[in-house]
């Protein structure tokens, strides 16, 4: 049985839509949350984002949230 072998630069993490630990491609991204043009510059949050390299799934998390 052939098995893949594990990346270094990845991250394994749980993944909710595989059902088990797979590894992931995390990064930081900054977010607007204002809809109005005139506070956008100030509401921009830091997020986690995490890319499962299996399946695709995308999930993120609000940093200060964490």
């Amino acid at each position: 049985m052939a098995s893949k072998t594990p990346q270094a630069d990845a991250m394994t993490e749980p993944c909710q839509n595989c059902g088990y630990e797979t590894p992931h491609t995390v990064t930081v991204e900054l977010r607007t949350e204002s809809a109005d043009d005139q506070n956008a510059a100030f509401s921009r949050e830091p997020y986690r984002v995490a890319t499962c390299r299996e399946c695709g799934d995308v999930r993120a998390k609000r940093m200060n949230d964490a």
